[in-house]
């Protein structure tokens, strides 16, 4: 078996398929085995130095691969898209057009993997393949930043076949049907371009000069060139119907209104950070001030209100701390990627709407972030996506936790802890300890290290240093998980030990 991994390291996918205009918003997913293929021979013309890996060893490496048909393990995606106004020249005047940018977004640490199960390469060709994908750099669009590798002893199990593999045309279960386009095997392209040529297309120009003798070189050719000669699909390609597991590819909902029946009560809702750059994880209790105000107004603006439970204000204390927690959520280089805002208490349905506009957060002092609505519902949406949301026995700080009252005789960190949890109706830890740093992006990083104070003017705050705690509980307890000062903010946030 021949099996390569692909991490998307900005967290993104962009890949318009063949055919579709790029204002349809449509993306490809999986990455469809004739762009890995383009991918590895752009490579070779790029980075690769000739003399030593020669042309026709490419041409034997990718005839390899293009002679069968790749099967897919697929990471959970969202299709998501941003709109753009881009500048257009009319005449001596400047207009503005309209650019929907389709994507697919997954986590940077997530890997797909494409697999050719019987397919085994020379030794020669082996070499070349882990020198391509390792210098392979995007995948898809050029903004699709990707890291590739072989994996030579990979046990997992596909779940994105083509449909040749399986019985019938018709999905299975919930499984959908998606087109993507492959590169005809060799022997089947020469035969094709025979019929080509002493067809229509051999008496024009422009479609004889994209069908050349070789293979290697129809499947390079441009895709503007391809486009101009009037093909409506590439001469070296053909479409393939692939079997793909409902769920690989969820959809974002739109930010101005609730998509699908929702539960009755919402205590989840996930946006997506973009910006230039990110803030980093240091500054969670940032974020989370500023995304509660910008809810508070989009509430108070189409309600007329704001729901108590995203407030806190007039909600009944017992039990405590169920209105609304605004938790950053950092990527693998410690850098806020999204955010999660967990209403214990619960939203309505109707309370939900004004919420999905949420679009920019501003620090009013030059940094703004893009935010993206990505999904909202109970528990149960979180599943496999959220490492707060896990049910664990032992949880440790991601970042600091201040104590929210006084330090008195025996009422320390250890002390303080254990009562939170019991006013929360949570099992008591049966251990608390010290930790002396966590790790964001590969860097340890110590209390001191992270933005710990509020911004609101003359709170009274019992902790300025922060503890970095480990939590080990007699059972297994739910996340998300937040204590002490400024919890709703992103301080004293918990995450799963071996996360």
């Amino acid at each position: 078996m021949l099996a390569i991994g692909f991490r998307f390291l900005g967290g993104r996918y962009h890949a318009t398929p063949w055919g579709r205009h790029v204002n349809e918003a449509d993306v490809e997913w999986p990455p469809s085995p004739w762009r890995i293929v383009r991918a590895l021979a752009a490579t070779w013309h790029r980075k690769v130095d000739h003399d030593r890996f020669a042309e026709p060893l490419l041409a034997s490496l990718l005839e390899v691969l293009g002679s069968e048909l790749p099967a897919y393990r697929l990471p959970m995606g969202v299709h998501s898209h941003v709109r753009h106004y881009m500048p257009l020249r009319k005449g001596k005047g400047e207009g503005r057009v309209l650019v929907f940018d389709a994507f697919v977004r997954l986590s940077s640490d997530d890997e797909l993997v494409a697999c050719w199960p019987d397919l085994k390469l020379g030794r020669e060709e082996t070499r070349l393949l882990d020198l391509l994908v390792e210098a392979l750099s995007c995948l898809g669009r050029a903004e699709s930043w990707v890291e590739a590798r072989r994996l030579p002893d990979w046990q997992g199990i596909p779940d994105c076949r083509p449909v040749d593999e399986s019985s019938g045309l018709e999905p299975g279960g919930t499984d959908e049907l998606v087109p993507l386009l492959c590169p005809l095997p060799p022997d089947e392209y020469r035969a094709r371009r025979q019929e080509m040529l002493a067809g229509r297309a051999g008496r024009t120009k422009k479609m004889r000069k994209t069908l050349p003798e070789s293979w290697l070189a129809a499947i390079s050719l441009e895709t503007a060139d391809l486009q101009r000669a009037g093909w409506s699909r590439p001469p070296a390609a053909r479409e393939v119907l692939y079997r793909r597991p409902a769920g690989s590819l969820i959809s974002a909902a739109p930010a101005s209104r609730t998509v699908g029946p929702q539960p009755k009560v919402i205590t989840f809702l996930r946006f997506a950070l973009y910006g230039r750059p990110l803030p980093r994880m240091e500054e969670a209790v940032r974020i989370g001030e500023l995304a509660r105000a910008a809810c508070m107004h989009l509430a108070q603006k189409h309600l007329g209100r704001v729901p108590a439970a995203l407030s806190g204000h007039g909600l009944d204390r017992s039990p405590c701390h169920q209105h609304a927690f605004f938790l950053a959520e950092p990527d693998n280089r410690g850098k806020i990627q999204h955010l999660l805002i967990h209403v214990p208490a619960g939203l309505a349905a109707d309370e939900l709407a004004p919420l999905q506009g949420l679009s920019r957060l501003y620090d009013g002092r030059g940094r703004e972030w893009q935010v993206l609505f990505e999904g909202a519902g109970g528990s149960a949406v979180l599943d496999g996506v959220v490492p707060y949301a896990a049910r664990v026995q032992v949880w440790r700080s991601l970042t600091p936790y201040l104590r929210p009252w006084h330090r008195k005789k025996r009422f320390d960190t250890n002390e303080q802890i254990r009562r939170e949890c019991r006013l929360r109706g949570l099992p008591e830890p049966v251990e608390v300890s010290l930790l002396s740093a966590v790790y964001l992006g590969g860097r340890p990083r110590r209390a001191v290290h992270f933005r710990r104070f509020r911004s609101k003017k003359g709170l009274m705050q019992p902790d300025t240093g922060g503890s970095l705690v480990r939590l080990v509980f007699p059972r297994p307890v739910q996340g998300p998980l937040a204590l002490g000062f400024g919890c709703h903010y992103g301080l004293g946030l918990f995450v799963p030990e071996n996360r």
